[in-house]
This record gives C-alpha cells, structure tokens and sequence, in this order.
C-alpha cells in the first residue's frame, strides 16, 4: 500500500497553524464605507431593499462616522440625494449642495481621523436619472465631462480627499484631474470606477439612491458583463488618463477581472461589493438559508484574495464587527 508523500493537511491541524500559514488577511482597515445623505430630510429612511442601511438627514452625519471611525474603518465613500433634481444636475456643483455640506461638517469635526470620499456622478441630481447630460436623445459625453469636473472642484473645495467618479464618461479622468490641478487642488485625489458593469446587481441602490433612469438604460456607457478584454481597456485609459486608484464593479461576480488587474498593473486596485450583492446575502440570512456572518466573510476574503488593495462595501460596519468577534 502506498501513502502520500505530500499531506497538505499537516498545515491544517490547529486554529494556529492554520493562522501561521494563511495567505489572505482580511480586516477593518481594507474597508470603505458607503454614507446615503438626503438634503431636508428630518429622521432617518431605511432602504427597504437594503437591510440595515439608511439614508441620514445631515445632523445625523457626524453621528454615523463617529461609529464607522470607531470600528477602524479608514474611509468612507459619501453618496446624496438632493430635494431639487434637473436636467443639468445643477445640485451637485452647489457649492452648498448636500454632498458639499457633509463633506465640510466631517472635516471640521474630525479633521483627518478618516479619508472622505465622495461619488462623482450626476444619476442623484438629473431629472432624467442618467449619469450624464442629455442632448438630443442621447448621453453627451464631452458636455457631461465639463460637468463632472465642476463637481470635482466643488467637492475639493469642501474638503474632499478621494473623488470617485462613476459615471462612465470617455476622458473623465482626464478632464477632472486637469480641472483639479488648474484650481490647486493637486493633492485631490481620484479613485475612478473604471471598470463599471452594466449591471443587474445595483437594483437595490438605485432604490437606495433614488438614481434609477427615467428612460432608457445606461448600456451606451456602462461596460458590457460579457466583455472583460474591453474591462482591462477601461481601466489602462484610467491610468494613462492619471488616475490614482482604479475600481472594478461589481466585485463577486468580476474577481477575473480584479484579478487579471493585479496581475498587469502596480496601482492601487478597489472593488465595489454592490448594493445586490448586500441584499442578497441579507435577504438569504433572515430566511436561514445562510449564515450571515461566515458568507459575508467569505465574499469579502474572496475579493481580497482576488486582488484588491480596498473594498467598497455595504457590510463594512457589520464585517468589522464579525472581524473583531473572530
């Protein structure tokens, strides 16, 4: 009878050499936290869709970070929804926006005790729900880069430190890093959503959000789920473009493409684990199906283990405390 030579699972005989050997580490500090905020909202709105998550009136802003920076979570990524919508978004380059308002209400109050992000894009602000500027029957795309860069500056001058755009635009990096240097502001930096699927996975943000298109669909500017080479172009014009962190989203169903971005390019690489990809795992857990805390573990080693520097992500407060639990 003959035996093994190789018995892998010597590495596997204890909590400790199973904790000597492992390869993927996963903890609070890998996390971005997404904040809703709502212009003239007096209480708190649950988001039907997504367990858990909310949308805040700004008095409650300050509140919600002071928990997220007591949970060791470095950043947070600042969506809004305004009163007044339009068909140039005019509310998201108010200088006294809601965005813009949060922005400088975390500032002041804790300073440098957590790098604040904010969303790029005009889907919250435009009457149409598109994330660019219509002309004709269509998304303009050079218009809405003038646009997104007017945000960008406004954001800067709150006191952003991370612009994300997402809105999918041809040069958007470009356009917005150029905006920023011209105005002094150097030191902004961009995490772009460079490789933002076209996909059915953001259902329960658009509700989050109130962002889902009146007409139409984003499939002119979105990426294609069926198209990674055209993924990994998406993403090599973000750097070309000087863009300082790249993003792949959705994360769980794309770790091909977060992983064949580790492997070709050194910059920094975020993936977004999206509002379905949330919803799915909380709507699976309150049945029994699952269990909560070891799936949403999993998913988020998996994203790590795939390559990602940075995880967007819904489950950041309720990950770092499963973490802290281990």
């Amino acid at each position: 009878m003959s035996f093994p030579t190789r018995r892998l699972r010597r590495l596997r005989t204890s909590d400790k050499m199973r904790e000597l050997v492992q390869e993927t580490t996963l903890s609070s500090k890998d996390f971005i936290c997404p904040v809703f905020v709502q212009e003239d909202l007096k209480e708190r709105i649950k988001v039907e869709s997504m367990s858990e998550i909310e949308r805040l009136p700004l008095r409650d802003v300050n509140e919600e970070v002071e928990k997220i920076i007591n949970l060791e979570i470095p950043a947070i990524m600042l969506f809004g929804i305004p009163t007044a919508k339009d068909e140039a978004g005019s509310s998201a380059f108010d200088d006294n926006g809601i965005v813009q308002k949060a922005i400088s209400q975390i500032r002041e109050k804790f300073g440098d005790k957590i790098v604040i992000m904010a969303d790029v894009c005009l889907c919250q602000f435009t009457s149409t729900g598109h994330c660019g500027i219509i002309q004709g029957n269509k998304i303009d795309n050079d218009t809405s880069l003038e646009t997104l860069a007017k945000i960008a500056i406004s954001q800067a001058k709150a006191g952003v430190d991370t612009v994300s755009p997402s809105a999918m635009m041809d040069g958007q990096v470009a356009a917005i890093r150029k905006a920023l240097d011209d105005s002094g502001f150097t030191d902004v930096s961009i995490m772009s959503h460079s490789a933002k699927h076209r996909s059915n996975f953001y259902s329960p943000f658009r509700d989050a959000a109130e962002c889902a298109p009146k007409f139409g669909d984003r499939k002119t500017y979105q990426v294609p789920y069926t198209n990674a080479r055209e993924a990994i172009m998406e993403i090599e014009t973000d750097i070309e473009e000087g863009v300082d962190i790249v993003m792949i989203k959705p994360a769980l169903a794309y770790l091909d493409l977060i992983a064949e971005t580790r492997r070709k390019y050194s910059i920094p690489v975020s993936a977004y684990s999206v509002s379905g990809e949330y919803a799915l795992v909380k709507a699976a857990s309150q049945l029994g199906y699952v269990n909560e805390k070891d799936i949403t573990l999993e998913i988020l080693y998996s994203i790590k283990r795939a390559g990602a520097d940075m995880i967007v992500t819904y489950f950041a407060k309720s990950a770092s405390k499963f973490l802290q639990e281990s």
